[in-house]
C-alpha cells in the first residue's frame, strides 16, 4: 500500500471509533524509577516517572479509556494507585495490595480501566512501602463531556499543584523509623510541585533553592488543582491578596464560595477558581503551610511558590499572609461543614447531581471505626481500627476470591470496637451489594487522621467533635453534604460518611497518613454481586500471580516491551479489526 494512503487510512480509522459513538482510548508507556532531586538542596533518589517528578498529568474525559504499561526500574515491587478514580466493577486495576500482586522491580505490567462516569481532579501515587514519601505521584483531570457544560465559565487555563511535606531522609529511612515507633518529627520542608521555598525570610531559607514560578496573565482566571500527596501533615493553602473560588473537590461540583484559604488535608483535592484581577505592583506569594502545630518550631516547613503577572513590578516582598490560628481546629472544622454539594450541577451526566437524593435512602449497614494512636502488637508497633491491624497476606485478597482459596482472609470485621485485645488480622467488612452503608470514623488519636476508599464517592454528612451517639444523626447534612473519597477525621472528634455500594468488588478503605496506614490503619470492603450477572470485569489477561498462585506465573521477559508508537486516542482493537478491513478493501 503506497505511503499516504496508509497515512490516510490510519487517520481515517482512528477518528472511526468516536463517530460511530465508541468511547476513545489513550496510550501511555512509563518506566517508574528513581532520579536525582535536590528539592531542599540536599541531593536525594527520588522516585520519578519518565524521568519527571512529579509525574506526567493524566488529562482525560469522561468516559475514556486509558492504558498504561507501566514499567518498574525501583529495586523493590511497585503499585501504582489512583486516588478517587472508581474503576466502576472493576478492582483489578484498583493497584493496592488486597487487589493485585505487585509489579517486581524489572517487570512491567499494563494498567487498562475506563474512567466511567466521572469528572473532576484526583491524582495517582505508588501504594506500597512508604513509596509515596519519595514521589511517584502525579495528576488526573477528567474532563466534562461537551454535551455537558460546566457549571462556571471556561477558565483561560489550568495550574495543578501538589503541596506535600517532604523529608530528606529515605522513603526506607523513613519506614524503618515508623517501625521503631519513631515520630517522624518536623519535615525538612513543604514542596510545591516537587520544589522547594521560595526565600521569603532569609533567616530561615537557604539561599540557592529551586521554587515554582506560577506565569499569569492579568485579568484572566485560572483552574488551581491542588492536592496534598503528603505523608501525614494537614495544609494550609492560600495565595496573597487572591480569592479562592472553589467549585469541585474530588468530582463533586461544589456550591461556589470564596475562601481566603483552604485547609487541605492528606489525600484530599481541591479546584478553584482564581481571578488575577490585582494591579500586579509585585508578585505575589503562593503559600502551603502546616496545620495545627507550633508555628514557631515548624517555620522552616513553609512551601512557598511565586505568582508572577506578566506586568509584575517587581518580586515578593514582606511577611507571608497569614493563615489561620496554629491550633483552631474549630475554624477548620466550620470550614469543611461549609463545602456543600452543587445539587443543580450536572457532572458526568446530564442529570443534576442532586437527583440522587442520598438522605432518603434506608441505611442497610453500619459501622462505627475507631482508631487508636500506635501500640505494640506482638512486640512490633502497630496501628489498628476497630482494634484489629490489618495483615497483608501474600496472596491479594481478590485473586483469592478468583480462585475461591479458603483461609486468605475473613468476612468478619466487627461493627464497632470489640472488648478483646488489639490483633493482627485480615479482616474483610462484607459489604451488602446494592446496600447503603453508614460508616463513623472516631478518631481517639492526638492528630488529624484522614481516610479514604477506593471504587465509591462517599457523602460526607456530619463531623463534631466528642463521641458519636445515634442522636448525632440529628447534625446530618441530608440534602447537599459534598460527595468525595477522602475526608479529615479531627482529634477527638467523629466523622459520618454514607456509601452506595453499588459497585462490586474487593474495595481499599484506608488511612491516607502514610504512617498510620504502614502500620496497619486499613481494611477491605467486599461487595458481591449475589446474581453473578457478569457486569463486574474477569481476571485480567495479563495478571500477575503471587503468593499460593505464584506457579501459575507466567515469564515475565515477554511483557517487559513498551509500544514504539506514540499514544493515540482511538481503540487498539478497533483499529486493528478496521485496519484489516480496509487493507482487504484496499486490495481487492
Amino acid at each position: 500500500m503506497p505511503s499516504f494512503c496508509f497515512f490516510n487510512l490510519v487517520i481515517l480509522v482512528c477518528s472511526l471509533p468516536a463517530a460511530l459513538g465508541a468511547d476513545p482510548y489513550v496510550f501511555y508507556d512509563w518506566t517508574v524509577s528513581y532520579i536525582t532531586a535536590a528539592p531542599l538542596g540536599v541531593k536525594q533518589k527520588v522516585i520519578g516517572i519518565n524521568g519527571e517528578f512529579p509525574g506526567p498529568l493524566l488529562n482525560v474525559t469522561t468516559n475514556w479509556n486509558v492504558v498504561i504499561n507501566v514499567k518498574n526500574q525501583l529495586d523493590e515491587p511497585l503499585l501504582l494507585t489512583w486516588n478517587g478514580i472508581q474503576h466502576r466493577k472493576n478492582c483489578w486495576q484498583d493497584g493496592v495490595s488486597g487487589t493485585n500482586c505487585p509489579i517486581q522491580a524489572g517487570w512491567n505490567w499494563t494498567y487498562d480501566f475506563q474512567v466511567k462516569d466521572q469528572i473532576g481532579s484526583f491524582f495517582y501515587f505508588p501504594s506500597l512501602s512508604f513509596q509515596r514519601a519519595a514521589g511517584g505521584y502525579g495528576g488526573v483531570i477528567i474532563n466534562n463531556r461537551d454535551i455537558i457544560p460546566l457549571p462556571f465559565a471556561v477558565p483561560d487555563a489550568d495550574v495543578t499543584l501538589f503541596i506535600t511535606d517532604w523529608y530528606t531522609k529515605s522513603h526506607k529511612e523513613l519506614r524503618k523509623d515508623v517501625e521503631r515507633g519513631t515520630n517522624l518529627g518536623i519535615p525538612d520542608g513543604i514542596l510545591i510541585n516537587g520544589l522547594g521555598p521560595f526565600r521569603f525570610d532569609e533567616a530561615i531559607v537557604p539561599d540557592g533553592f529551586p521554587f515554582l514560578t506560577i506565569n499569569v496573565e492579568p485579568g484572566k482566571t485560572y483552574r488551581f488543582r491542588v492536592h496534598n500527596v503528603g505523608i501525614s501533615t494537614s495544609l494550609n493553602f492560600r495565595i496573597q491578596n487572591h480569592n479562592l473560588l472553589l467549585v469541585e473537590t474530588e468530582g463533586s461540583y461544589t456550591v461556589q464560595q470564596n475562601y481566603a484559604n483552604m485547609d487541605i488535608h492528606v489525600g484530599q483535592s481541591f479546584s478553584f477558581l482564581v481571578t488575577m484581577d490585582q494591579n500586579a505592583s509585585s508578585d505575589y506569594y503562593v503559600v502551603a503551610s502546616p496545620r495545627f502545630v507550633n508555628s514557631s518550631s515548624w517555620a522552616k516547613a513553609t512551601g512557598v511558590a511565586i505568582l508572577h503577572y506578566s506586568n509584575s513590578q517587581g518580586p515578593a516582598s514582606g511577611p507571608l499572609p497569614d493563615p489561620p490560628n496554629d491550633f483552631d481546629t474549630y475554624f477548620s472544622m466550620n470550614q469543611a461543614r461549609s463545602i456543600r454539594w452543587n445539587v443543580s450541577a450536572g457532572a458526568a451526566r446530564p442529570n443534576p447531581q442532586g437527583s440522587f437524593k442520598y438522605g432518603e435512602i434506608t441505611v442497610t449497614d453500619f459501622y462505627v471505626i475507631l482508631n487508636r494512636p500506635a501500640e505494640l502488637i506482638n512486640g512490633k508497633w502497630r496501628t489498628t481500627l476497630n482494634g484489629i491491624s490489618y495483615f497483608t497476606p501474600s496472596t491479594p485478597l481478590k485473586l483469592a476470591q478468583q480462585f475461591n482459596i479458603s483461609g486468605v482472609y475473613k468476612l468478619d470485621f466487627p461493627n464497632k470496637l470489640m472488648n478483646r485485645p488489639a490483633k493482627l488480622d485480615t479482616s474483610l467488612i462484607n459489604g451488602t451489594f446494592k446496600g447503603f452503608m453508614e460508616i463513623i470514623f472516631q478518631n481517639n488519636d492526638t492528630t488529624v487522621q484522614n481516610y479514604h476508599m477506593d471504587g465509591y464517592a462517599f457523602f460526607v454528612v456530619g463531623m463534631d467533635f466528642g463521641v458519636w451517639t445515634e442522636n448525632s444523626r440529628g447534625t446530618y447534612n441530608k440534602w447537599d453534604g459534598v460527595a468525595r473519597c477522602t475526608t479529615q477525621v479531627f482529634p477527638g472528634a467523629w466523622t459520618a460518611i454514607l456509601i452506595s455500594l453499588d459497585s462490586a468488588g474487593i474495595w481499599n478503605l484506608r488511612a491516607e497518613n502514610l504512617d498510620s496506614w504502614y502500620l496497619g490503619q486499613e481494611l477491605y470492603v467486599s461487595v458481591v454481586n449475589p446474581e453473578s450477572d457478569g457486569s463486574e470485569a474477569g481476571l485480567p489477561d495479563n495478571a500477575i500471580y503471587c503468593g499460593v498462585l505464584s506457579s501459575l506465573q507466567k515469564d515475565q521477559a515477554q511483557r517487559v516491551r513498551f509500544s514504539s508508537s506514540p499514544s493515540m486516542s482511538c481503540s487498539s482493537t478497533t483499529i486493528l479489526v478496521l485496519l484489516l478491513v480496509a487493507f482487504g478493501a484496499f486490495i481487492g
